[in-house]
């Protein structure tokens, strides 16, 4: 079944919707662990000797409790050596940085009335 961008605004999702539920936030670290590094059997060691990094960086990236960021960086080194975009790592980090502010700043968000146009 094919649907068109068109019509998806006449499409009804409340059966799999929960209202005011989002999913976790996952770090970059979980992903570049569970999507590219388990799959190709790498350890943070043998990532870091490929991509010319100390092995506290990686490590440190994969911390799930208290992750470092992805920097501008490690993204082009990731990206060269997995062969997708730098532009992909760091959008990770920006959407996984957006998701804690908003969480953090939830309460004071709702407070700020848009400017009137």
């Amino acid at each position: 079944m094919t649907i068109k961008i068109e019509e998806l605004h006449n499409i009804d999702f409340s059966d799999v919707a929960v209202k005011g539920r989002r999913l976790p936030n996952i770090t970059p670290g979980k992903i570049l662990r569970h999507d590219f590094m388990e799959p190709l059997g790498l350890s943070a060691s043998a990532l870091a000797n490929a991509i010319h990094v100390p092995a506290n960086r990686i490590t440190a990236i994969l911390d799930p409790k208290k992750p470092r960021a992805v920097t501008a960086d490690t993204a082009l080194r990731l990206a060269a050596y997995f062969g997708n975009s730098e532009k992909f790592w760091v959008n990770l980090q920006s959407d996984y940085d957006l998701e804690e502010a908003r969480k953090i700043n939830q309460a004071d968000l709702k407070k700020i009335s848009p400017i009137a146009a």
